[in-house]
C-alpha cells in the first residue's frame, strides 16, 4: 500500500498529555509518601519525556536521571542521555554496568549468538541499579515504555518494563514523539531512529519488521476503538499485517499482567482481591 494511503497513527492533545502526566505523577507519588523520583535516561525520546515530565512534576532538583551505559553501549546513547538531563534541568550522573553484566554473561556461558539472553540481562541489571537507587535516595522509579513497546511486549519483565509508575504507558510512540516536540525535547534525540541499545546497530523497527507509523495505526483501531476485523480491513490494512500484529499482542499479554497466583481461596490474590494502589490510605 502507497504509504500516503496508509491510516493515520492517532493524534495527540499534547497540552491537554502534559496536564494530566504532570498531576498523576504529584498525585500518585504524594499518595503513597515520596516526592522524589529516579529515572533511566537511555538517550532514546522515551526517557527523555519522562524526565521532562518529572522534572514538572517534583521540581528538576527532585529528579535523577541515570546513565547506565555498558562498554559496548553506543557512545551517542550517553551523551544524548546527558542532553535530555540537561535540557529538562534534572541531575544527571552514570553508571557503567560492564563488569556486572559481563560477569553474568560469563557465569551464563554465553556467546555471539545469544544477543537476546545478553540483552535481557543488560536490561535487569539496569532496573536493579534503579531500584537499589531509590532505595538509598527515597525516590519511585518511573517507567519509560510507551503503548506501543507494552501491547507488543517489546521488552524485558523485570527491566525496562518494570516500574513504580510510568506516566506514558498509554501514550503510543507516535504520540511520544508529538508530546516531545511540545515539550522541546532536543532534536538530536527526537531524530534518533528508536533502539534499545543493546547490541550494535540494534533498532526497534527493524527487529519489529514495520514502522510506529504502521503499528500505531493499526493498534489504535485495534484496541482503543476496537475495530472489528472487517472493518481494519477496510480502513486500508493488509490482513497479513493484522493477523502478525495481533498475534503478537496476543502471545504477549503475559508480560502485562501480574504474576498469576493459584486459586485456593475465596479471595486471591489479583483475582478477587484486587483494590488501587492507594486503597486504605
Amino acid at each position: 500500500m502507497p504509504e500516503s494511503t496508509l491510516p493515520a497513527p492517532p493524534g495527540c492533545n499534547e497540552a491537554l498529555a502534559e496536564k494530566v502526566l504532570t498531576a498523576f505523577l504529584r498525585e500518585e507519588t504524594s499518595k503513597v509518601g515520596f516526592s522524589r523520583a529516579v529515572l533511566g535516561l537511555s538517550g532514546g525520546v522515551d526517557s527523555a519525556l519522562v524526565a521532562e515530565l518529572a522534572a514538572q512534576a517534583f521540581g528538576p532538583e527532585n529528579v535523577l536521571g541515570l546513565a547506565l551505559p555498558h562498554r559496548n553501549s553506543a557512545p551517542e546513547s550517553l551523551e544524548l542521555g546527558k542532553e535530555a538531563a540537561e535540557h529538562a534541568g534534572i541531575q544527571f550522573e552514570v553508571v557503567d554496568v560492564s563488569a556486572i553484566a559481563d560477569a553474568h554473561a560469563s557465569a551464563g556461558n554465553l556467546d555471539d549468538q545469544d544477543r537476546l539472553r545478553f540483552g535481557n540481562i543488560l536490561a535487569r541489571i539496569r532496573m536493579v541499579a534503579l531500584y537499589d537507587r531509590s532505595a538509598k535516595d527515597g525516590s519511585l522509579v518511573l517507567g519509560t515504555s510507551n503503548k506501543s513497546e507494552l501491547l507488543l511486549g517489546y521488552g524485558t519483565i523485570h527491566g525496562d518494563m518494570a516500574s513504580a509508575l510510568n506516566p506514558i504507558g498509554d501514550l503510543y510512540k507516535t504520540q511520544v514523539w508529538a508530546l516531545s516536540r511540545h515539550l522541546g525535547v532536543p532534536l538530536g534525540i527526537l531524530d534518533r531512529p528508536p533502539t534499545a541499545d543493546l547490541w550494535e546497530g540494534q533498532t526497534d523497527e527493524e527487529e519489529l519488521g514495520f514502522t510506529y507509523q504502521e503499528v500505531d495505526a493499526l493498534l489504535h483501531r485495534m484496541v482503543d476503538q476496537r475495530f472489528s476485523r472487517k472493518a481494519l480491513l477496510d480502513a486500508g490494512f493488509a490482513r497479513d499485517f493484522i493477523e502478525k500484529v495481533e498475534g503478537i499482542v496476543r502471545r504477549n499479554q503475559y508480560k502485562r499482567r501480574p504474576p498469576l497466583v493459584a486459586k485456593l481461596a475465596n479471595r486471591t490474590i489479583n483475582l478477587d482481591y484486587r483494590y488501587a494502589r492507594d486503597w486504605g490510605n
